[in-house]
């Protein structure tokens, strides 16, 4: 049996300036993103002028900056949402106290889809044709994301038989052994989704059909790491005995099953 090594939540501390492992995983979230979306540029369509338009760096830069105001707005507001509406209702100045934590991943994915129409709309291209262009450069992102929390010892996994070689002791989970689900999570949703991503978008697919790939690909990763990751105790779980992270993923398999039969349907030929 493991035990999950203490590892001090400050990677850095300067004086009063401390920074965080976490922080440091969405620093190498986002310089992961910049470095992928421009390999990115090589791929079909984005390779060339398509409709007279040819992307280039500086719309990566803008879409790294619309996408982190979107999963931080969203995460925090999906998080009060999802997680404890009942709560943050009776106490809504706690919303605003973010250092107490509390994000949620499928909030921060409809802040950055949101997002994604505001630059789409202002550049004038089609919203597919965004979300097609960043869903291979996301995993990387929440795998390091899953790495954060493993550092951290939270979010963990639900009681293991002891004799499983990689069951591990999480102090501030008491004395049972766990499933490490933090790193179920940073190889399926993570680096397994991301080269199934990479694979598929190196050639050009009809439109929106990367975005639906990454839809069930995660919606099935986050529904099959869910079972092995311990429930909100406020929460528990829910109706069919689904979690949460289970309920709000299966309509991102479904939206994916439908995007991906729309994008594969045969277009009535343009007379030109």
């Amino acid at each position: 049996m493991l035990v999950h090594p203490h590892i001090d939540p400050v990677a850095v501390q300067i004086g009063p300036l401390a920074v965080h492992w976490y922080g440091l995983m969405y620093l190498v979230a986002f310089t992961l993103f910049v470095v992928l979306a421009r390999l990115r540029l090589r791929h079909p369509p984005y390779d060339r002028v398509v409709d007279g338009v040819q992307w280039n760096k500086q719309d990566i830069d803008d879409i790294l900056f619309l996408g982190v105001l979107g999963a931080v707005l969203g995460g925090r507001l999906g998080y009060v949402l999802f997680y404890k509406a009942s709560h943050y209702a009776a106490h809504p100045l706690e919303v605003f106290a973010v250092w107490q934590g509390g994000m949620s991943f499928h909030g921060g994915f409809l802040g950055v889809l949101v997002a994604m129409v505001w630059f789409a709309v202002s550049r004038k291209r089609p919203w597919l044709q965004v979300t097609d262009f960043i869903a291979p450069c996301v995993p990387t992102g929440l795998a390091a994301g899953r790495l954060g929390n493993f550092i951290n010892g939270e979010l963990w996994g639900r009681a293991a038989d002891p004799n499983l070689p990689w069951a591990m002791l999480f102090p501030a989970a008491g004395p049972v052994p766990r499933h490490p689900s933090q790193i179920y999570q940073l190889l399926m949703e993570g680096l397994l989704l991301f080269v199934l991503l990479w694979w598929f978008g190196r050639r050009e697919r009809p439109l929106g059909q990367v975005s639906a790939v990454f839809l069930m690909g995660y919606g099935g990763f986050r529904f099959v790491a869910e079972y092995f990751r311990e429930p909100d105790d406020f929460l528990g779980l829910l109706s069919l005995g689904l979690s949460m992270g289970q309920w709000l993923s299966l309509p991102m398999v479904a939206l994916g099953g439908a995007l991906w039969w729309w994008s594969g349907r045969p277009r009535p030929a343009v007379e030109r």
